[in-house]
């Protein structure tokens, strides 16, 4: 998706380049479930412009890659710290957890 990776997957019994694992809490705080959306507002305005941030970085490295064989150094952290405040905020909208995402790439 983002380019960092370019192994082909793997069938049957190997194992893929990228793992996630998800515990269910165990206890939920229900007073959040359902203001949920309303408390990630500003996530998805700041992700709005970082994901545009994001694509123009992506068509650079593309062309980066096309010209050189490899992806700028530079642009890897960028793009990595978006796709990993994206998934937080992804998780946390959709219940897997209950902790609220940090405003930073990191």
């Amino acid at each position: 998706m983002g380019l960092f990776v370019d192994p082909y997957p793997p069938f049957g019994d190997g194992t893929y380049p990228a793992t996630i694992v998800v515990t269910e809490p165990t206890v939920r705080d229900r007073a959040t479930i359902a203001v949920r959306l309303i408390l990630v507002v500003p996530h998805l305005f700041v992700l709005f412009f970082l994901v545009l941030a994001w694509m123009l970085c992506t068509v650079v490295a593309w062309f980066a890659i096309l010209f050189t064989g490899t992806y700028p150094a530079s642009l890897y952290p960028f793009a990595f710290g978006v796709m990993r405040w994206t998934l937080r905020v992804e998780a946390y909208l959709l219940l897997l957890v209950d902790e609220y995402p940090p405003f930073t790439l990191d």
